[in-house]
């Protein structure tokens, strides 16, 4: 399509965008809240390695409940109204940390704190398809690259505080202004636009069954649910293990949290810049191919990489390759024809049910294989992450549905 034909887009796409983005990113801070501060839970809680790891995915558990319903449910409703119920929950969730004494009742508590995250994470394809249009993978990367920033920040500063209890309090507090945030911004369409509206049939609404059935019919996008899992998967069990591994090589908590937090310096560069270097290429699919096969590569070897500057250089590259291929993969289902904006809320929900519920088993089962043998678990995060070459094989060119969707 001619650049001159594209749509006009509106200004306040930023504000929408900034508000995601910084819920997106505080959601990862108190995620990983558990990872950096680790060495004081894990005790406090009489926790085990295994379920330290529950504990860390326990927030993206909910998703695999929560994703389809959210996702037609804002189809039907908007998306704005969806979050914002969710947002109240895990105000409550995330405040209720503090009470928490006990793997049962912390698990409790962040799974409540996981259900916003839920709820938009489902409907990011509706909410930037619909204000970003062409340049919706553009946005996707940013989001993407919020995580990191919250990852990063949380490993980096967590330590920092002199309790647990006021490291939680400072987050759920800033958890709480961004939800009043997200409740007076954000609107759920351009002024003078409008999401294609549920038909009537027999003077009945089109239901939000509907909406998901016609996602669960697409193939495609089947595949992608699943490219995506098993690289969050492995990406998540990497990220929540790097301090604990770096600790276990004689560094001390906090500077094992500074040089994990390095990873996420490539993963924000690489989920910012990567969608941009595959869009120009002509074709996306083998650039994609080999960029997740380095990031599996230098995920599994490290454990053997020497401490210092050869370590931060291999966490940043594999940071880079590890988030480039993200945002494209999650942006594809609004391009398939089947798709489109109308379906973009239920096709998010498949894609966040099954890609969570691989994300959050998957840590699980490599952590009670692996155990304490950190060289061992590297290995296997590293195989996860390449198992998504499979997936991408048979999915149909990102840059080829893209032009032919614009």
């Amino acid at each position: 399509m001619d650049e001159k034909q594209l749509p006009k887009l509106s200004n306040y796409r930023w504000v929408i965008l900034a508000i995601a983005a910084l819920l997106d990113a505080i959601s990862s801070y108190i995620q990983f809240q558990i990872s950096a501060l680790a060495v004081q839970i894990m005790p406090a809680l009489h926790i085990s390695p295994a379920q330290f790891q529950s504990l860390l995915m326990a927030p993206m558990l909910i998703a695999v409940f929560l994703s389809i319903p959210a996702g037609s449910l804002a189809d039907k409703f908007g998306a704005k109204k969806i979050v914002s119920v969710g947002l109240v929950i895990s105000v409550l969730g995330a405040y209720g940390r503090l009470f928490a004494n006990n793997f049962i009742t912390m698990f409790i508590f962040l799974l409540l704190f996981g259900v916003y995250m839920a709820l938009l994470n489902a409907n990011t394809l509706k909410i930037f398809g619909t204000w970003f249009k062409q340049d919706t993978n553009t946005a996707m990367g940013v989001f993407f690259a919020s995580a990191s920033v919250g990852i990063m920040l949380s490993q980096a500063t967590s330590s920092l505080f002199p309790t647990v209890e006021k490291a939680y309090i400072f987050s759920s507090t800033v958890l709480l202004v961004l939800a009043v945030c997200w409740m007076i911004f954000v609107k759920d369409t351009p002024k003078g636009e409008e999401v294609p509206q549920p038909q009537t049939e027999q003077g009945k609404s089109e239901s939000s069954f509907e909406f998901f059935k016609a996602a669960a019919k697409s193939k495609k996008t089947w595949y992608v649910a699943l490219a995506v899992g098993f690289g969050m998967g492995a990406s998540e069990a990497f990220s929540g293990i790097l301090p604990q591994a770096f600790a276990a090589r004689g560094m001390t908590p906090a500077a094992a949290g500074v040089v994990a937090s390095v990873a996420t310096i490539g993963s924000l560069a690489g989920s910012l810049f990567g969608p941009a270097v595959i869009n120009k290429a002509k074709k996306a699919k083998p650039m994609m191919i080999v960029i997740t096969a380095l990031g599996g590569l230098l995920m599994a070897v490290t454990w053997y990489i020497p401490l210092g500057m050869p370590l931060s250089i291999a966490l940043i590259l594999g940071g880079v390759f590890g988030a480039m291929t993200g945002p494209i993969m999650q942006a594809m289902p609004i391009t398939f024809p089947e798709i489109g904006p109308k379906n973009a809320g239920s096709a998010g929900g498949l894609v966040g049910t099954v890609s969570l519920l691989l994300s959050f088993f998957l840590p699980v089962i490599i952590s009670s294989i692996a155990g304490k043998n950190y060289a061992l678990t590297f290995i296997i995060q590293g195989l996860v992450f390449v198992v998504q070459i499979i997936v991408l094989a048979v999915l149909p060119d990102a840059n080829a549905a893209r032009r032919h969707a614009e």
